[in-house]
């Protein structure tokens, strides 16, 4: 009979196959101290997986595993115990292990100010671990003061000094979630293959694909040539140092490829484990891994947040079914949004993967999208990775912002001589394809007069609402080959009706293209000419990069007409990009200059100032003599780069949609595996519009017996229109399912 205390309990009531307490203690901090040891933080790792359960010690929790309903908190009393025994400066070392012990169920806790900080929790905290077993416990903090001190710079020692805590607390829960995993494996008769391999041992192979892709480009116009000009370029700075660089290259310049090219060679001279490409939208996502993995194969790991799949609040045995979130891939293609959240997240489900950004080559595609309102705590965040974590952030983007400490004076980045470019400004003279030019005033009627003259042309619109209601209205008009691209519509159905598109344009066949903003950027399309709603400068550029961008039509024919929509209301974030924009236009003729866009730049920056871009968010983090006073919890809700707050809807038409939903009833599938595969098959719709379809029976939660609110699917298929996606809308005006 196996000897207690427990961590886990078996499927045996004479408890023979029981995880015992040591066990689990000692796996998780040698698992917590693997993954420390890569990124520096190996014995303050390791601390926190020895502790992270001492309150299990607690004989109401060994009765609550034998089948008594009593509440315990196991996971304040390792954390008590740590500060307790700590002297002098050990005090700091020992705060930021108790933080992460504190979080490893509930999330990283605030310092104080609510019921549930550090503070609060201590304080009324009953200490019912048998006191010999507390008095045999051993502690030693002071081995890693030299760890933690390592972290830290003079003039950022504060925010330093958090990021460290928070990988920290992704070693321990990732290999607390490991440990509980595999014991409940074993138990289970289960196997999982969680390795991935290493992407130093696979470079050799990747480079060698990638560099046969690229020659099979042999045509050798102006334009292809130029585009290995920029290629050799950025693959000949790839033996510069690691850390920050920027990558300006104009729409149609080959970015994405070059930077790829780069950061596989840079890689490989540098040791760096995973390469992460971030993009600004998940509406583009599907088509940059699709690249990727018909380059590489399935080492390529897409993530995003359509469908979560982790709820907080999920007992153990629940994790453990889930599938490994930890970005083990060699390759993860991701969103803005997935890597800056979770680089600010207090959740464990979220925070898992952060000791696996380390040592990373991230591409932050479009980095001029990066949100105005958080883009100090952003770029302090940048900065850090790549200085104490080992990683390379390239900015890469057409309009490259003004993010440079030249610039941008508090909370700029060190980016002087870090360009991968050759030459930006002759780079921008030479890729030249279209020219902005302003239209006034155009209502709808105008816009569609123009396009009755313009067989291929596209329209970009500042709101769904607006695409839509001019979608309709070129189809009453009767105008051949009108096509609808929105967000209301899944990326499996996006990605046929963009083939489409780039079919009918190939073909010289009407094409009248009505759009969103997710037209703009990194999507392939190429018009002779285009309308775009005003708004900010950088978005203005990157629609007239979707403007003659193979260069095949006469410069002079190729426009991008800038108009005010009037009667169309203009969102309040937007107001203050617009009239920078106009402001920039007064002084130059040329929007496509550099000189332009480094103008509108700056004059965003200095409108919104330090305290509109997230500075306090900076300031809040603090620590002296008294201790430390890190805000994890509120920040995490504060750092929000999506406002709004929007969830999915799975829209189960086609048959790998419907197949993957009917797997949800078995208890033995995992929720990962089936919310990837169920990411291209869904909608981002208003959470209040989602509530209102479930309350009419026009959407549910399937199987929320095993997945929780995990899956909402429509039921309602006549909501979903192959022209213009799902209209949630139209459940107002429907009863019991039926027009």
């Amino acid at each position: 009979m196996t000897i207690g205390p427990f961590a886990h309990s078996g499927s045996t009531d004479d408890q023979s196959d029981w995880q015992t307490l040591s066990d689990h203690l000692r796996e998780t901090a040698l698992l917590a101290a693997g993954r420390g040891a890569k990124i520096g933080l190996e014995h303050t790792a390791c601390l926190a997986g020895a502790w992270h359960d001492f309150g299990k010690h607690d004989l109401a929790f060994q009765r609550r595993l034998m089948g008594t309903a009593d509440r315990v908190d196991h996971s304040t009393a390792g954390a008590a115990l740590l500060l307790k025994r700590a002297k002098g400066e050990e005090l700091l070392v020992a705060e930021l292990v108790a933080y992460a012990i504190l979080g490893h169920h509930a999330g990283l806790p605030d310092a104080t100010g609510s019921d549930a900080s550090m503070v609060q929790r201590l304080d009324r905290f009953q200490d019912n671990v048998p006191p010999n077993v507390t008095a045999t416990a051993q502690v030693e903090l002071a081995p890693l003061l030299a760890e933690i001190s390592a972290k830290l710079r003079n003039d950022t020692s504060s925010f330093d000094l958090s990021v460290a805590g928070r990988m920290v607390f992704s070693c321990l829960v990732d290999g607390d979630f490991r440990d509980t995993e595999a014991f409940y494996d074993q138990l289970e008769g289960r196997k999982k293959d969680r390795d991935w391999p290493a992407l130093p041992d696979l470079l050799p192979d990747l480079r060698a694909r990638f560099d046969t892709h690229m020659a099979r480009f042999t045509e050798t116009t102006d334009l292809n040539l130029l585009r290995a000009e920029v290629l050799a370029h950025s693959r000949a700075k790839a033996t510069l140092p690691p850390g920050l660089f920027t990558f300006t290259v104009p729409t149609g310049g080959g970015k994405t490829l070059a930077s790829l090219g780069f950061a596989l060679d840079h890689a490989a001279r540098h040791g760096h484990r995973r390469i992460i490409y971030a993009i600004p939208y998940t509406s583009i996502i599907d088509q940059t891994a699709a690249t990727f993995r018909d380059l590489f194969g399935d080492i390529v790991l897409e993530h995003h947040s359509a469908i979560d799949t982790e709820k907080p609040g999920q007992e153990e045995r629940a994790k453990a079914r889930l599938a490994m979130e930890d970005w083990a891939a060699p390759l993860v293609v991701t969103t803005n949004v997935q890597l800056f959240e979770s680089l600010f997240a207090a959740r464990p489900s979220r925070c898992r993967k952060l000791h696996n950004i380390a040592g990373s080559v991230i591409v932050l595609d479009e980095a001029q999208s990066l949100p105005r309102s958080l883009l100090i705590p952003t770029l302090r965040m940048i900065d850090t990775l790549g200085s104490k974590y080992g990683c390379s952030i390239v900015l890469c983007t057409a309009t490259q912002p003004a993010f440079d400490s030249r610039q941008l004076k508090k909370g700029g980045l060190p980016l002087e001589g870090r360009e991968l470019a050759p030459d930006p400004v002759a780079l921008a003279s030479r890729l030249r394809r279209a020219r902005i030019v302003q239209g006034g005033a155009m209502e709808d009627t105008a816009l569609i007069e123009t396009l009755r003259d313009t067989p291929q042309g596209m329209v970009i619109v500042n709101s769904r609402k607006h695409a839509l209601e001019l979608f309709q209205a070129v189809q009453a008009e009767g105008l051949d080959g009108a096509v609808h691209l929105t967000t209301r519509q899944y990326p499996a159905h996006r990605r046929r009706i963009l083939s489409a598109v780039r079919q009918r344009l190939k073909d010289g066949t009407s094409c009248r293209l009505i759009a969103t903003s997710l037209i703009e950027a990194g999507v392939d399309v190429d018009f002779p000419k285009g309308w775009r709603a005003e708004t900010g400068l950088d978005s203005i550029v990157q629609s007239a990069g979707r403007v003659n961008r193979e260069g095949k039509n006469p410069l002079k024919a190729s426009t991008l007409t800038v108009f005010e929509a009037p009667g169309q209301p203009v969102p309040t974030s937007l107001k203050p990009l617009i009239a920078a924009m106009r402001s920039t236009a007064q002084r130059f003729e040329d929007l496509l200059s550099p000189e332009a866009i480094r103008d509108w730049f700056e004059q965003v920056y200095w409108t919104h100032g330090p305290e509109r871009m997230g500075q306090p968010m900076i300031d809040a983090f603090v620590f002296g003599r008294a201790g430390t006073n890190f805000p994890y919890r509120s920040t995490a809700e504060r750092y929000r780069m999506i406002d709004s707050i929007m969830v999915p809807v799975i829209i189960a038409i086609e048959p790998e949609a419907k197949a993957e939903i009917s797997h949800l009833g078995f208890e033995q599938r995992h929720s990962g595996p089936i919310a990837r595969a169920l990411q291209s098959y869904t909608v981002q719709v208003p959470q209040k519009a989602r509530a209102l379809m479930i309350q009419n029976g026009h959407a549910s939660f399937h199987a929320p017996h095993l997945r929780g609110d995990q899956f909402c699917v429509l039921e309602t298929k006549t909501l979903y229109h192959q022209d213009s996606g799902l209209r949630w809308e139209d459940a107002e005006y429907l009863e019991d399912g039926i027009f």
